[in-house]
């Protein structure tokens, strides 16, 4: 049979770790090849590690064929689809197979919209009449809480994921794809300078750590300093003060005997007033010190 082995869909999906190859390949030898390679047409799809190991070893194998496919982005989807369900794959690969499947499918639904304005427009061609209907949603929904639940992380990694893809240097990302580098991590890296970067890299995990710790504090917005306590008072001087109190006892002379609990209530104000006048003072004398 002849297998057409394609690099672009090899390399699509991160490749084995040594350890994880040597497994796989031990089980063969064992055991066989117990799952069939899929295939489109004589393209190799998925099946890449078990393919390359069987010709090494001159061992057998099925395949299967899968004819829903009708462009690679199809087939990127499926393969997606197939390593998102897989428990060996780390949280940053499902993150980035997740960001892959939202612009595979964003594209796909602005390729959709153009032909449906083009038929609204009168301006749709023989080649858009004859192009099938696409075997996934060509418009899903693209929330990052949708990606995550689908990724199985948080918002918070999707996010972070999708500023490493965008920011980190490639040293950086293979140091988050091997494990040396936590996901949080990588992003707070993501936020320094590139040749900041890459020198962190070169120095190790020890090194990337202390960048990480960097970049956070760095990042870090500083605590907002706490108000001085505002104290909404007149402003009243000495002699005002003296008016007013004179004003208070020319008014307590006018009652005279005719209204004994109306004097005593103006005289039990007066003294509170003296009596916050006072703690006014003390307190202005602490925010001042």
């Amino acid at each position: 049979m002849n297998i057409v082995v394609k690099e672009e869909l090899k390399a699509y999906i991160d490749p084995l770790t040594a350890d994880e190859y040597e497994a796989l390949e031990r089980s063969i030898l064992a055991e066989g090849c117990r799952d069939a390679l899929v295939l489109w047409g004589d393209v190799l799809v998925d099946g890449h590690n078990r393919h390359g190991i069987c010709q090494k070893h001159d061992l057998p194998f099925n395949t299967v064929q899968n004819t829903r496919f009708q462009s690679m982005d199809d087939v990127h989807l499926w393969m997606i689809e197939q390593h998102l369900g897989r428990r060996s794959v780390s949280d940053f690969q499902r993150g980035e197979l997740a960001l892959r499947k939202r612009e595979i499918l964003a594209e796909r639904k602005r390729i959709e919209q153009e032909k449906l304005q083009r038929e609204s427009d009168g301006t749709a061609d023989s080649q858009d009449e004859d192009q099938d209907s696409p075997p996934w949603d060509p418009a899903p929904s693209f929330s990052r809480a949708e990606l995550a639940r689908e990724a199985k992380l948080s918002s918070n990694q999707i996010s972070m994921i999708e500023r490493i893809r965008a920011q980190a240097a490639p040293e950086v990302v293979e140091a988050v794809k091997s494990g040396q580098l936590s996901i949080s991590a990588a992003a707070a890296v993501a936020s320094l300078p590139e040749d900041e970067q890459r020198a962190a890299a070169t120095g190790g995990k020890d090194e990337l750590k202390q960048a990480a710790k960097r970049a956070r504090e760095a990042n870090r917005k500083p605590r907002a300093a706490k108000p001085d306590v505002a104290v909404q008072v007149e402003e009243v001087s000495e002699d005002e003060q003296a008016l007013r109190d004179a004003e208070v006892m020319h008014a307590l002379e006018q009652l005279g005997e005719g209204a004994p609990a109306l004097r005593a209530r103006i005289v039990s104000l007066t003294r509170e007033n003296d009596a916050l006048r006072q703690q006014l003072a003390a307190l202005r004398a602490q925010l001042s010190a």
